[in-house]
């Protein structure tokens, strides 16, 4: 049976097929979801040039790509708490829905539940989205699906479907705030405190981020960021005096300073690890900086006009030439001496004990940044720790190693993850794992980083998005000595 055939064999007798309508808007959103599925894609690479494309036809303006965007955002974000819902409303277990299906219905719910499209709009919107990408058979069934979930709002279906707090707290902040229950429990740990926090910090994540500017010093600066604004889609930072948060409707890309690379997109949390860095007391010269993992460049392009302020050069080394690229294109235009190689922060060209200041923002799980890629939450399992771990500690050992007697590392990740960050630091520094105790000792982090509150009992800092509005970024500085 062809598909014409197999449409009409499912609409009711007597009535004239109907063609769905196509809406370019939801098959956008579609396929940026099916990406991340098929491909492990990220939304944030997936989706630009998904709208570039559809900014080419005349009938997708801005107004399409926000909705696209929330659409995808909002949906991947959420996706937990309508896998419960929709599990409710189906008759058989969820893992047996095909993904394309689950996709069509999490859009549904999210249009239902989490934006203020009309029920019925969200309805048939998305079961004209299901006669394109599935068919009419299995639209009848995405139809049916929303149409019990249309019955209700948000807080009643969660009230109904995630368990009582007081039976099991994890699995019910789990289901309330769309985060697996082991991430639940390991940002708890790293948070500690009581139930406030953590849904604070829960419902955090689920926010959609704003867009940092960073001013590179020497080559621009806040307020110019600032005056090339509308007066209505610029803000300063909060604790970065090199910071400018974009407010809705800001594009960084209709900025000049940006096209031409004197400024670029980072968050403040990041720009914070470099300025901290940067700021540490040291004795001697300070003259031949490093960093260790520099792609894609953000970091290093701050660190280097730091740098280039003191009359020091920068060496910023990263594995991966595509990334490598990506710096030297970051650090173009530098106002002082830098180099950008392509190298194994592991097994390091360089001499041990040459270097001042040593940055070593190590991979991780990105725990950190689920604000900004939510689909990590569901792609990261417990065991990927696992993987980082000797990477972790052979970064740092390598770091401590390159700078010399008197000089400053900062250990540096996007995760708040007690066994990515405090837990690193520590076993190598007292040589667990059968390797040499390193000679270092800690530096107080607070200090360097005047005016920004609540960060911690030291001496190392942990960032938070409910409390700095930054990504969870962690630091902690090292003083070599011996």
């Amino acid at each position: 049976m062809n598909d014409q055939a197999r449409a009409n064999s499912t609409h009711r007798p007597g009535r004239p097929y109907r063609r769905p309508k196509k809406d370019p808007v939801r098959i956008l959103a579609f396929e940026a979801l099916r990406a991340v599925d098929e491909r492990d894609a990220y939304a944030n690479l997936v989706l630009p040039p998904l709208l570039r494309k559809a900014r080419e036809q005349d009938d997708f303006d801005a107004r399409d790509a926000a909705l696209a965007t929330e659409l995808v955002y909002g949906t991947l974000r959420r996706q937990g708490t309508y896998d419960a819902i929709v599990a409710t409303c189906i008759d058989r277990p969820l893992r047996e829905v095909d993904p394309p299906v689950l996709d069509v219905l999490s859009l549904g719910a999210h249009q239902l539940l989490g934006t203020r499209i009309p029920s019925h709009a969200a309805v048939s919107a998305s079961v004209e989205l299901a006669r394109v990408v599935l068919g009419d058979g299995r639209a009848k069934f995405v139809n049916a699906v929303l149409r019990k979930i249309a019955r209700d709002d948000l807080d009643t279906w969660v009230a109904r479907v995630a368990p009582p707090y007081d039976e099991d707290a994890e699995d019910h902040l789990a289901v309330v705030h769309s985060h697996p229950r082991w991430v639940v429990s390991a940002l708890w740990d790293a948070l500690g405190g009581g139930r406030a926090g953590i849904e604070e910090l829960l419902a955090a994540d689920n926010e959609r981020p704003e867009v940092t500017l960073v001013a590179r010093p020497g080559r621009s600066t806040a307020d110019e960021l600032l005056g090339s604004l509308d007066d209505a889609s610029g803000l300063p930072g909060r604790w970065s005096p090199y910071a400018v948060r974009l407010t809705e409707g800001g594009e960084p890309g209709a900025v000049e300073a940006v096209r031409e690379g004197r400024a670029g997109v980072q968050d403040e949390g990041s720009q914070l690890v470099a300025i901290a860095l940067a700021n540490a007391p040291l004795e001697g010269p300070d003259t031949r900086w490093l960093d260790g993992c520099a792609g894609p460049g953000g970091k290093a392009a701050l660190l280097g006009a730091l740098a280039a302020r003191r009359g020091a050069a920068l060496l910023a080394s990263e594995k991966q030439p595509h990334r490598a690229r990506l710096v030297e294109r970051a650090l173009t235009g530098n106002p002082g001496p830098y180099q950008v190689i392509a190298a194994d922060g592991t097994r390091p060209p360089w001499l041990p004990g040459v270097f001042d200041r040593v940055l070593v923002d190590v991979p991780c799980s990105g725990l950190g940044a689920l604000r900004r890629r939510p689909e990590a939450r569901w792609r990261r399992r417990p065991e990927d720790l696992e993987g980082f771990a000797p990477l972790q500690r052979s970064l740092l050992r390598e770091a401590l190693s390159a700078v010399r007697i008197g000089g400053v590392v900062g250990y540096a990740t996007c995760s708040p993850h007690l066994a990515e960050t405090r837990v690193v630091v520590d076993d190598v520094l007292r040589g667990r794992g059968g390797n040499t105790p390193v000679e270092a000792e800690w530096v107080d982090a607070r200090p360097l980083l005047p005016g920004v509150p609540a960060l911690g009992d030291g001496p190392d800092i942990q960032l938070w998005p409910h409390l700095h509005g930054t990504d969870a970024m962690y630091l902690a500085l090292l003083r070599r000595t011996g």
